[in-house]
């Protein structure tokens, strides 16, 4: 005796239905669950709906000298922060990809170092291979990638649906003493350019300046001769001059010698961590007055202040190298003291290995920590002032925003505290498109014809 086809349909239909169901329902949980750290749907999805429509801009990740290479792919979901896989599902629509030459005592084998000249030439030689690597991209990704030159570069690339790369550069000390390396760069599409990293150069005062490198604070005041001759060339050039990791001084005399706005390409409000890598009210009311921009960083150190245990451990550490109790964050966060002068390499690079070793196990800041730091510093200078940056594979990350692909974290936090969808817009791109325009305008012309002949 055959079942009736009602039947049959019911024991095959219903289990069916049942795993269809459940697929839906496991889809439905990857898309508004997977990542959220624990806003309401309704949030998440007003988030990922934003994110689909404006333009997002994150203004500074580094790129890693291995971006591309096995097992670091660029059209991989790897284990990086940043890749064309995350960018997309994160709808982010570009980021300043920036050319980097690390400081001299952390090249070469058996780091640190103290100073050579050979270390300026491997700095010099980073620069390129992050420069081939960002060329690499456009050349093996021409649908999914393009280089903006121009404001109106990323406007069309995001319409294209393509992720634009702004290429910026940190750290003049790779330039050595000469002026022209700035045309040279900015003619290869280089359209912001920050003078310091940790430690002086011959251009600029450092926000962190380094003992074993000899270097005092404000050992040049500031900024040197070919520093201030700098300021207008970039200017001229019209190139964004970043602000963020300079001395006091040194962002004051920028302020006061640029025509441009300036911008502070990855910092956090020194009333959020009371250290002088953050910018103090008044470094903050000068950017304003230039008309420029602020991006807070999601640099967790920079966002919330060490715990005690923390401390602690670092005290102990301290102790066994017969150095003092901590005196401020700042000799936490960095081999800082002025005795570290007279160390050797290796006693260097013990304590370093020491010190890098504690804060890596230091509670993350979250999203709510990034979120006080954006409130605090829209209070101060204005939304129109304000923008939003990771410092991804450089230190950066918080708690809710580890990679490119979790940036409708950060817009449902601001939804969450009342940012309207054109203040978050500001935020993630508007405010700095308008001061890059801005720059771009008040270049000499001559000098932005002669940009377009070396473009990959």
């Amino acid at each position: 005796m055959t079942k009736p086809r009602s039947k049959k349909a019911l024991y095959i239909g219903l289990p069916l239905a049942m795993a269809i169901s459940a697929g839906a329902g496991f889809l439905a949980w990857d898309y508004w669950f997977r990542d959220n750290p624990g806003y309401p749907v309704k949030v998440m999805k007003q988030a990922t709906e934003l994110q689909d429509r404006i333009l997002s801009f994150d203004s500074h990740i580094t790129v890693p000298l291995s971006f591309g290479a096995h097992g670091n792919e660029a059209d991989k979901d790897g284990s990086g922060q940043f890749d064309l896989i995350k960018a997309n599902r994160g709808r982010l629509s570009g980021a300043a990809l920036t050319v980097f030459g690390w400081p001299e005592m952390w090249n070469g084998p058996n780091a640190p170092h103290r100073p050579t000249d050979g270390f300026v030439e491997e700095a010099r030689n980073q620069q390129e291979v992050r420069y081939k690597i960002i060329s690499g991209l456009v050349r093996d990704f021409p649908n999914q990638v393009g280089i903006a030159y121009t404001p109106d570069d990323f406007r069309r690339l995001h319409g294209e649906g393509k992720f634009a790369i702004f290429i910026s550069m940190l750290n003049a000390y790779p330039l050595g003493n000469d002026l022209s390396k700035l045309d040279l760069w900015a003619g290869r599409g280089m359209r912001m350019f920050g003078f310091s990293y940790i430690g002086n150069n011959s251009w600029a005062d450092s926000s962190r300046p380094l003992p074993f490198f000899n270097d005092s604070p404000d050992a040049l005041d500031g900024l040197s001769d070919i520093g201030k001759q700098a300021v207008h060339r970039l200017n001229d050039l019209g190139v964004i001059i970043d602000v963020s990791q300079m001395s006091t001084k040194g962002l004051e005399q920028v302020a006061q010698l640029s025509r441009t706005p300036l911008v502070a390409s990855h910092s956090a409000p020194r009333a959020a961590v009371d250290i002088p890598r953050n910018l103090s009210d008044k470094e903050l009311q000068l950017i304003k007055n230039s008309g420029g921009v602020v991006q807070v960083v999601g640099f967790s150190q920079y966002l919330k202040p060490l715990t005690q245990g923390t401390q602690d451990k670092l005290n102990a550490l301290r102790a066994r190298f017969d150095l003092p109790p901590l005196p401020n964050l700042a000799m936490a966060l960095m081999p800082g003291d002025p005795i570290i002068t007279a160390w050797s390499e290796q006693k260097l690079g013990q304590y370093a290995s020491g010190l890098y070793g504690i804060l890596e196990e230091e509670p993350k800041a979250t999203l709510k920590d990034l979120g006080d730091a954006i409130d605090y510093t829209v209070r101060k200078i204005g939304i129109d002032h304000v923008g939003i940056a990771s410092d991804f594979n450089d230190g950066g990350g918080i708690k809710g925003w580890e990679n490119v692909g979790e940036i409708r974290n950060v817009t449902a936090e601001l939804i969450q505290r009342g940012y309207s969808e054109a203040d978050i817009a500001k935020l993630w791109g508007g405010n700095f498109l308008r001061v890059w325009e801005q720059v771009q305008k008040a270049a000499r012309p001559a000098l932005l014809s002669r940009q377009d002949t070396t473009r990959p």
